[in-house]
């Protein structure tokens, strides 16, 4: 597993157009992960629009994939401004020492959603995206710090303590024209692993809805 951290550069029409339609990155990183005439292998990558700008104020994409990028097979003239070294994650994370018990710093950009009648739909009560999270962590090996919060005198609740932040309805169009909607979540916070097999799976394979709109990527660092 590889990471990646670009900057854009917004003074470029096309990278002007990835970066207001989620659908559109997704195509143009394609490009980076295959050949011009094959189709990019599904799960080959991740990827995720930073909120925080660079000193420089150029907007950031983290990119984790399966193998190298070729950022000019792109072929865009200046769209990619600058590029940090790739990271090998299964040495910067020791991925084959996992235990029981580690802990991290995540971020994940997500869908939390519930599923009625086959139609998604995105939970917008604080409430209800603590539970989503708290439930991928069961599914996916890893659990969420918890605090007792006293809301009345006779009532005690335990909620996951994470921060859920910039609330957005990601819009995109398919080549065919469709348009896309789909709700997201920022979520930062402290996680320990439980289950270091299904952890690493989760690491590489993303976790929820709207993989290729820049959604699933949990990306962690190390608590010393």
């Amino acid at each position: 597993m590889l990471l990646y951290r670009i900057r854009l550069n917004p003074r470029i029409r096309e990278a002007r157009r990835d970066l207001s339609d989620p659908y559109q990155m997704h195509a143009t990183l394609c490009r980076a992960f295959s050949a011009p005439d094959r189709r990019c292998p599904a799960g080959e990558f991740l990827w995720r629009l930073e909120p925080d700008s660079t000193s420089e104020e150029l907007p950031c994409v983290l990119v984790q994939s399966r193998g190298e990028a070729n950022w000019s097979a792109i072929n865009v003239p200046g769209w990619l401004a600058s590029e940090d070294p790739a990271i090998d994650l299964r040495n910067r994370l020791r991925i084959d020492a996992l235990t029981v018990g580690r802990r991290f710093r995540f971020r994940l950009r997500a869908n939390p959603c519930k599923t009625h009648h086959g139609k998604r739909t995105g939970l917008v009560e604080r409430g209800d995206q603590e539970i989503w999270l708290a439930r991928k962590g069961e599914m996916h090996g890893f659990a969420l710090p918890t605090f007792a919060e006293a809301a009345r005198a006779d009532l005690c609740t335990s909620r996951v303590d994470v921060s859920v932040t910039q609330e957005q309805m990601l819009h995109g169009r398919q080549h065919a024209g469709n348009g896309i909607r789909v709700y997201s979540v920022l979520y930062d916070g402290i996680l320990s692993v439980t289950d270091p097999g299904a952890f690493t799976e989760a690491i590489a394979e993303g976790i929820g809805h709207g993989k290729s709109l820049g959604l699933g990527l949990l990306s962690v660092a190390p608590i010393s």
